[in-house]
């Protein structure tokens, strides 16, 4: 079969690799319908992510059809159309029974960084009873891709871990997918105002036709000025970084509100200065966070009732054949003013 295949920095390929198979009970083997590239997949090619050893197929979102599954797997069968979580959970160990499946001591996140990925036409899913959704009839599946981990993520890291609250104040720092999809999901929470910050004009002006109150391009002037003016010289109660380069994460320190919450969800490849000789009497937070997709469900429900429209996030399409187009266009999404691409085998 096809795959994308990281090589080590800055090396991909799309080449011909075995079909994967069962190994153990609890697997499912998916052949994928859809799939998309993430930032962090772009984290991998920088080498940030050590974990991910030259050989493994990229990808951890994605939907698709059960081709097979293992004797122990009871909530699904073969011909099933279902949502692939980018965590994989057992359910069971300390972690899972905590809800912090991201931390499962048999899963986690392994898809695309510790076993192959879903940048392919098939791929194998260890515990699929806990890590895959059924897809609801009449449910457009290309926008379900969405919900394998940008949305989970952007709420589960961003808008709770934020402590986003009624007429509260946000400020999120990066107009990326993963700060769109916390744009979309603190609405849920009605907050006052939400300022999304970007250097990216474009970026800046879907996030004002996704519902951001305001928009501050932080390559034109002080963006700390900028949302100080806006919000009466307080800061914000909630900052959510959501690039994972030092700069975003240090504005955010500096735009928080006395007794509000920085809430990281970027990948950081690199240290990042804390300045606790300005923060250590404002009574903040800071909270890390890896997303345990404990709420795919329910966001599935949300798009279900038309309350939530993943799709909106879809900019481009391509097939698994042009998955090096892909990437270009994903990475310089400045040029090609891409959020998300669907990738179709």
């Amino acid at each position: 079969m096809k795959a994308l295949v990281y090589g080590g920095p800055g090396q991909k390929a799309l080449t011909e690799v075995p079909k994967p198979t069962l190994q153990q009970p609890g697997d499912a083997l998916v052949r994928i319908t859809h799939t998309t590239i993430c930032g962090t997949d772009l984290h991998i090619l920088k080498g940030d992510v050590p974990t991910c050893l030259p050989g493994t197929t990229l990808g951890h979102e994605g939907v698709g059809v059960i081709e097979a599954v293992g004797s122990a797997v009871s909530n699904f069968h073969v011909g099933d159309h279902v949502l692939i979580s980018c965590i994989s959970s057992c359910g069971k160990c300390a972690f899972c029974r905590k809800g912090m499946y991201s931390h499962c001591t048999t899963g986690g996140w392994i898809l695309g960084n510790t076993i192959d990925g879903t940048q392919a036409e098939y791929v194998r899913i260890p515990h699929a009873d806990t890590s895959l959704y059924a897809i609801p009839p009449e449910t457009s599946e290309e926008a379900l891709v969405m919900l394998s981990d940008i949305l989970p993520t952007g709420f589960e890291c961003g808008v709770l871990n934020g402590k986003v609250a009624p007429g509260g104040t946000v400020a999120i720092v990066g107009a990326g997918p993963i700060g769109l999809a916390a744009l979309l999901t603190a609405q849920f929470y009605s907050p006052s105002r939400i300022i999304m910050i970007d250097l990216d004009d474009n970026r800046l002006q879907v996030a004002l036709g996704f519902g951001a109150t305001d928009a501050v391009n932080s390559g034109k002037g002080s963006a700390v000025d900028a949302v100080m003016a806006l919000t009466d010289g307080l800061g914000v109660d909630t900052a959510i970084e959501a690039v994972g380069i030092a700069p975003t994460f240090e504005l955010c320190q500096g735009i928080v509100a006395a007794g509000g919450t920085i809430a990281n969800v970027g990948v950081h490849g690199h240290k990042v200065d804390l300045h606790l000789e300005t923060l250590w009497a404002r009574n903040i937070a800071i909270t890390t966070r890896l997303v345990d997709t404990a709420s795919t469900d329910m966001l599935l429900k949300t798009v279900v009732a038309r309350k939530l429209d993943p799709a909106r996030l879809i900019t481009h399409r391509f097939t698994l054949d042009d998955v090096m187009a892909a990437y270009e266009t994903f990475g310089q999404a400045a040029q090609s003013k891409a959020l998300k691409v669907i990738i179709s085998p």
